[in-house]
């Protein structure tokens, strides 16, 4: 998974909050609910900076060990000189660290795992290593809570006749195909679910979104601008057009008049009986 664009720390900090207030506490709390008495071992894929522990670790029991898998060493290791949350039940967690590639993963890399968690992923992965992480999941016989996955709908408001181009190529870029890999974009979350369902697993799937305006007043400037960019980098007919609304957008963030509702999905995978 080397053509992954690395992430900075400074976005995973800045978009944190908002993963935190949108995910799905009642899947969670579905999820905890499946976990079996005794110490609870997560994986957690793609963990970045640990934000995905951060938020679920207070709602699963304890005693915890979570297991940070990510292709970037630096972000574990930052996730684990912060702070720890604390468990369900106020005892500290442990936290192991598992760099690595996650197109490698096996059924046996997740031996004893009570669940496995991913936060933002499944939009950046490709076919096969999407294959390869719910094979690894089902074969291990281990549910799977795979939160705010893209599904490439954003509503902005107010509205403007040039949103739906840029939604298109936007989309469009998270398909592309850069250093031999082509990502799921919107379709890694349909896709994750066909294949647990596929094997004969529960799927249940809730709704969930970003709500920026101007109390996510960074937020929304960081994401306008990175969504803007990536469009415009795909079909670059949009480039005449895209000062204009760029201008347009800017002024309304500065006067705190814009809105971003950014779409996202997340599931829970867990075997029958």
């Amino acid at each position: 998974m080397t053509g992954i664009p690395l992430v900075s720390p400074d976005w995973l900090a800045l978009r944190e909050p908002e993963d935190a207030a949108a995910r799905s506490r009642d899947l969670a709390l579905t999820a905890a609910a499946k976990i079996p008495d005794g110490p609870v071992i997560v994986h957690d894929l793609g963990s970045g900076t640990g934000s995905m522990m951060r938020w679920l670790a207070p709602l699963l029991p304890g005693p915890q060990t979570w297991i940070l898998h990510d292709w970037n060493p630096d972000l574990i290791e930052s996730a684990i000189g912060r702070m720890r949350p604390r468990d369900g039940n106020s005892a500290a967690i442990s936290v192991l660290a598992r760099p690595g590639n996650l197109a490698d993963l096996r059924a046996s890399d997740l031996e004893g795992a009570s669940l496995v968690t991913a936060s933002a992923l499944l939009d950046v992965l490709t076919s096969h290593e999407t294959h390869t992480i719910v094979d690894a999941c089902v074969d291990a016989s281990c549910p799977a809570l795979l939160t705010l996955s893209v599904t490439g709908r954003v509503r902005l408001s107010p509205r403007d006749h040039l949103d739906a181009a840029f939604e298109e190529a936007f989309n469009a870029h998270q398909l592309r195909l850069a250093d031999n890999r082509r990502q799921l974009g919107p379709y890694g979350a349909p896709i994750a679910r066909g294949l647990f369902t596929q094997a004969g697993w529960e799927v249940r799937q809730t709704a969930t979104e970003w709500l920026l305006d101007h109390s996510r007043h960074r937020l929304l400037l960081d994401w306008f601008c990175g969504w803007v960019d990536a469009a415009v980098e795909q079909d670059p007919r949009l480039g005449a057009e895209a000062a204009r609304f760029r201008r347009l957008r800017m002024s309304q963030i500065r006067r705190g008049e814009l809105a971003a509702r950014i779409r996202h999905v997340d599931l829970l995978a867990w075997p029958r009986g």
